[in-house]
C-alpha cells in the first residue's frame, strides 16, 4: 500500500462511520415523523388523554434514543450530521446537542451557523446588539433586531455582544466598518492590537476584568473607533460596560463623541480593577488573622494556601488588566486622536494606573510573606508529629528489648519451676512499670525543658 493510501485509509474510515451514523439518525428522525402523523389523527378523534400520554412517551422515546447516539459521537460527526439534514430535521437534532454545543459551532459552515443561532435560544441568551445616541446631553439606548432599527438613528456608541456572521456582516454595510469575530481575538499577535487600518479606523483589542464570586478572569474587548463612532464586541457581559452605560443615562455632559466613551470605559476598567484589589486586600487580611495564630491545623492550612492562590490569581490578572490598560491608552496619547481635554483625562488615567502598580507589588510581598507563614506553620505541625513519634519510641525502646529477651529459650531456663501463668504475667507487669517510668520520666524532662526556657526568657525580657 502506497503512503498515500495509508494515509487517506482512515480518513475514508472515518467518512465511512459518519454516514452510517447520519444514516441511522435520519432513520430515528424519520420514524418519530411517521408516528407522529399516525397517532395525531387518532389522538384528535379520540380526544383520549391516555392515547395522548403513550404519543408523548413513544416521541420521548425516540428523543431519548437520539440523545444517546449523539452523545457518543465526536464533535465533527455531529456538525457533519447537522450540515446534512433537512432544515427541521436539522433544529431537532440541535436542540439535543446544543448544551455545549462550543466544539460543534466551532466546525460547522457560516450557513449553517447562523440557521442554528438564529432559530434557537443560543442567539436569545447571548447576542445583544444595542446602540446609543446622544439626546439632551444623555446617551439614549437603542436594542437593536434589525438593519431597520438603525434607520434614522445616529449613535455615538453600538455594543455586540456574541455577534454572528451575519450580524457583523449587515452592520459592518450600515457604518462601513469591517468588525471583527469576537472569538478570534485572542489569535492576535500583540504587535497587531493597536493600529490605524487604511481607511483611519482605530482599532485597539484590550483586556477588562470579570471578576465574580466564582471565578475571575480577563475577557478580550474589540473596540474601534471610526468618525466619532465607538464600535465595542465582546463576546459577554462585563460589568465596565453595564456602568459605563448607567452612568452616561443618568449624567448630561458626560460624553460627547465616541472617544468619551472609550476613555470613560478605560477609566470605569481601571476603577474596576482598584475595587478588585480592594477585594485581595480584604481577603488577605482574613487569611493574616488565621495565619498568625498561635496553632494552625493543617486542614486549615490547606483552606489558607487554597484562599492564597486565589488571591495572588486576581492580583495578577489585575496586574495585567491594568498594564493592557495603560498600553492602549498611550497608544492614544501617541497618536493624536484626543482633543485637549481629552488627553487631560487620559494623562488622568494614566496616573491612577500607576498608583495601582505600587499596591500590586505590595499584595504580592503580602502573598510571599502569607504563603512562607503558611508553609512555616505545615513544617511545624510535622515537626510535632515527628517529635511524637520520636517520643513513642523511646518509650517502647526498652519494653521491645524487654519482649525480645521473654521470647528467647534462655527465658524458659531462667523460669524454669515457676508456673508459665506467673512468670509470664510477672514479666508482663515489669513491662508496663519500665514503659510506665519511661513516659513518665520523659514527662518530667519535657515539663523542666519548658520551664527552664520560660525562666531564661524572663531574664531576657
Amino acid at each position: 500500500m502506497s503512503e498515500e493510501n495509508k494515509r487517506l485509509a482512515p480518513e475514508t474510515l472515518q467518512q465511512g462511520l459518519a454516514d452510517v451514523h447520519l444514516s441511522e439518525v435520519r432513520s430515528l428522525l424519520s420514524l418519530q415523523k411517521r408516528v407522529e402523523e399516525l397517532v395525531e389523527p387518532l389522538v384528535r378523534e379520540q380526544d383520549s388523554a391516555d392515547l395522548d400520554e403513550a404519543s408523548i412517551e413513544i416521541r420521548q422515546q425516540y428523543r431519548r434514543e437520539l440523545r444517546q447516539k449523539l452523545k457518543l459521537m465526536p464533535p465533527k460527526e455531529v456538525a457533519y450530521i447537522l450540515e446534512s439534514l433537512d432544515p427541521n430535521e436539522r433544529l431537532v437534532v440541535w436542540d439535543e446537542v446544543k448544551e455545549g454545543a462550543d466544539p460543534i459551532l466551532a466546525i460547522l459552515s457560516d450557513d449553517v451557523l447562523e440557521e442554528l443561532i438564529d432559530d434557537s435560544h443560543y442567539r436569545n441568551e447571548k447576542t445583544t446588539i444595542t446602540a446609543f445616541e446622544l439626546r439632551d446631553g444623555r446617551l439614549s439606548q437603542i436594542a437593536v433586531s434589525g438593519p431597520e432599527d438603525l434607520q434614522n438613528v445616529k449613535p455615538i456608541w453600538v455594543d455586540l455582544i456574541a455577534p454572528t456572521k451575519k450580524i457583523r456582516t449587515w452592520i459592518g454595510k450600515r457604518f462601513d466598518v469591517d468588525l471583527p469575530d469576537p472569538g478570534s481575538l485572542t489569535d492576535l499577535e500583540a504587535s497587531a492590537r493597536f493600529y490605524v487600518d487604511d481607511e483611519g479606523h482605530t482599532h485597539l483589542h484590550s483586556d477588562f476584568l470579570l471578576d465574580t464570586k466564582e471565578e475571575s478572569r480577563n475577557v478580550p474587548v474589540a473596540l474601534i473607533l471610526q468618525n466619532d463612532v465607538l464600535f465595542t464586541i465582546r463576546t459577554e457581559e462585563l460589568p465596565v460596560f453595564r456602568l459605563q452605560r448607567a452612568r452616561a443615562r443618568t449624567r448630561p455632559g458626560y460624553v460627547t463623541d465616541g472617544k468619551d466613551v472609550l476613555l470613560d470605559l478605560y477609566a470605569a476598567d481601571v476603577e474596576y480593577s482598584a475595587n478588585a484589589l480592594e477585594d485581595v486586600y480584604a481577603e488577605l487580611e482574613r487569611v493574616g488573622r488565621q495565619v498568625l495564630r498561635s496553632h494552625i491545623t493543617d486542614q486549615e492550612a490547606t483552606e489558607i494556601l487554597a484562599a492564597i492562590s486565589e488571591a495572588e490569581d486576581l492580583n495578577g490578572r489585575t496586574r495585567r488588566n491594568v498594564l493592557d490598560t495603560r498600553r492602549a491608552l498611550s497608544f492614544l496619547l501617541r497618536g493624536r486622536f484626543l482633543s485637549d481635554s481629552q488627553l487631560a483625562e487620559g494623562r488622568e488615567i494614566l496616573r491612577d494606573i500607576e498608583s495601582l502598580d505600587g499596591h500590586t507589588a505590595f499584595l504580592f510581598n503580602k502573598i510571599n510573606f502569607l504563603m512562607d507563614a503558611t508553609d512555616s506553620a505545615i513544617n511545624i505541625n510535622q515537626n510535632k508529629d515527628i517529635k511524637r513519634l520520636t517520643v513513642l519510641s523511646v518509650i517502647f525502646m526498652p519494653i521491645n528489648v524487654l519482649a525480645g529477651m521473654g521470647g528467647m529459650s534462655e527465658f524458659s531456663m531462667m523460669t524454669e519451676g515457676i508456673p508459665w501463668q506467673l512468670a509470664y504475667s510477672a514479666f508482663v507487669v515489669g513491662m508496663v512499670v519500665v514503659g510506665s517510668f519511661m513516659y513518665f520520666g520523659v514527662k518530667y524532662f519535657e515539663k523542666r525543658r519548658i520551664q527552664s526556657n520560660r525562666a531564661a526568657h524572663r531574664r531576657t525580657a
